[in-house]
């Protein structure tokens, strides 16, 4: 029996035993995430992070439309209370701007090392799981390392 025989019986065997539990009803295709992917993601990530960041800085003025900084501090000198408001108003943005682009960084570096991490365990799981001469194992010699 070859490899893909064997490979073949061993899944539909186990399609008989196993449902996936998800919200779809099981569709497995929807389970795979591809090397290229996770690059794209977390290429995707690093734009938004670049963009976020240009964007998000009112309290030095985003694309120098002004400051809001220097904004509130002459709204307070001149005793308004939009003034206070504002420098509040201006800390919370950009705590909340620092949040978004430090999970915008995290993203694009888990995926990054992620995609880096399962190319090399491919590449070694590849090399362990053959004969000395290239060829594959079949899945009763891999079988064997289960029990």
């Amino acid at each position: 029996m070859s490899f893909q025989e064997e490979w073949g019986q061993i899944r539909s065997e186990a399609a008989t035993r196993t449902r996936l539990n998800s919200a779809s009803g099981g569709d497995a295709d929807r389970l795979v995430v591809y090397q290229e992917d996770l690059g794209r993601v977390g290429h995707e990530a690093f734009l938004l992070h670049g963009r976020l960041k240009k964007a998000g800085d009112i309290a030095r003025g985003a694309a120098g439309e002004g400051s809001t900084a220097k904004a509130a501090t002459t709204l307070s000198s001149h005793n308004f209370t939009l003034g206070q408001a504002l420098t509040t108003m201006s800390g919370i943005w950009e705590d909340q701007i620092k949040t978004l682009l430090q999970s915008c960084a995290h993203i694009s570096n888990h995926l990054d090392f992620s995609k880096k991490s399962h190319t090399r365990e491919d590449k070694e799981i590849a090399a362990t799981m053959s004969h000395r001469d290239g060829s594959a194992m079949t899945a009763s010699e891999i079988t064997q390392y289960y029990r």
